[in-house]
């Protein structure tokens, strides 16, 4: 059996630029995508925490080190500069590969740069 596993994700980054006028797609740091190791072309998931909206597109690389998260045509209409979002992508995998799979997790600082990688995801509880 294959499972679709969390394989990627770029937590609390700051959205750029909204370009309504491009064909489609997002614009993500070439940095931020090998330290994610999430390829050009790749589909990724865009959830908006500042509106909640969620949406689906596919990667187009950035210059390195720019810090650009730019949402291009149609999911322009999702965000707009200075929102922040989290930016993920899955994979598919045989039981055996999945039970062991670490993701790569990064969290952005307010410059989008990397603040912290090798995150591990653990459970919060409310006080």
């Amino acid at each position: 059996m294959f499972r679709e596993i969390h394989k990627s994700k770029i937590h609390r980054a700051v959205v750029t630029e909204a370009n309504l006028n491009y064909v489609g797609s997002v614009t993500i740091d070439q940095e931020l995508l090998d330290a994610t190791d999430i390829w050009e072309n790749e589909k990724v998931q865009i959830v908006n925490i500042n509106n909640g909206a969620r949406l689906e597109t596919y990667v187009i690389p950035g210059p390195r080190g720019s810090g650009v998260i730019c949402l291009n045509g149609a999911a322009a209409r999702h965000a707009q500069p200075g929102d922040l979002v989290i930016i993920m992508s899955y994979a598919m995998m045989a039981e055996e590969e999945a039970r062991g799979y670490v993701p790569k997790v990064i969290v952005m600082d307010a410059d989008n740069r990397i603040a912290a990688a090798s995150y591990r995801e653990l459970h919060s509880t409310m006080i």
